[in-house]
């Protein structure tokens, strides 16, 4: 059985609505947490995939959570063996960091559902699934692009939302993953402060889940099921 790796910064952003196309692409997936005695120990390379979750800090906190740099250390490992790596949000950022991009804050909240601008790279990709589709945005930072990534999309906010390496590499900055359903509580609760200092009210943010939730996680989840195929991985 194929093994994927997930590294997850906080509990309730987890694998959500990939975790079905992942079983039945025929993955054991293992979870490791931060604040596990074992977070980005082993082998980097040991996986038959790496998926890097989303998370509230930023890729430029080393000073306040030095496990950071052992991360990026962890992720570059790999990406310099071109083996099938995919980051989102946080992940998406540290996976830019870790091929030596700028990460940076945008001066926004970029937090609710909006449709992607995907470019013409994005639209011959598994991106295509989300073109038209409301997707979850939930985060302050950007990236610049990596050398050698071609940019997939862009929002109304920010131009980067994702990029990709080859077939191998892929990073979201925004969160196809996300549950909708009464799941969608826990980022609510888990995000209270940034979303009262942001002065968004999680009524909104209900009442959009609820209207684009379906169609985001069919899309997902057709939109993961064609990059692991194009990796060789289903």
């Amino acid at each position: 059985m194929k093994t994927a790796l997930i590294l997850r910064h906080v509990h309730f952003e987890d694998l959500g609505s990939f975790a079905e196309p992942l079983q039945v692409a025929g993955y054991s997936v293992r979870y490791s947490n931060v604040g596990d005695p074992g977070f980005c120990s082993g082998d980097p390379l040991a996986p038959d995939l790496l998926v890097v979750l989303g998370g509230p800090v930023g890729v430029y906190d080393d000073k306040a959570y030095p496990f950071l740099a052992a991360e990026r250390a962890f992720i570059a490992a790999r990406l310099a063996a071109r083996l099938p790596t995919l980051g989102i949000c946080l992940g998406a950022q540290l996976i830019a960091a870790a091929l030596g991009a700028r990460v940076f804050p945008t001066g926004i909240k970029e937090i609710g559902f909006s449709r992607l601008t995907l470019t013409d790279a994005g639209r011959s990709g598994p991106l295509r699934h989300l073109d038209g589709v409301a997707v979850l945005h939930w985060h302050g930072d950007t990236y610049s692009l990596p050398c050698g990534a071609a940019n997939l999309a862009s929002s109304a906010l920010v131009e980067q939302q994702g990029f990709a390496i080859g077939e191998n590499v892929l990073g979201l900055q925004f969160h196809p993953e996300a549950e909708t359903d009464q799941r969608f509580e826990r980022w609510l609760v888990g995000h209270a402060a940034e979303l009262a200092a942001a002065k968004i009210e999680p009524q909104a943010l209900r009442n959009e889940a609820r209207q684009h939730g379906e169609a985001l996680k069919d899309a997902a989840r057709m939109m993961l099921r064609d990059w692991l195929a194009a990796v060789g991985a289903s």
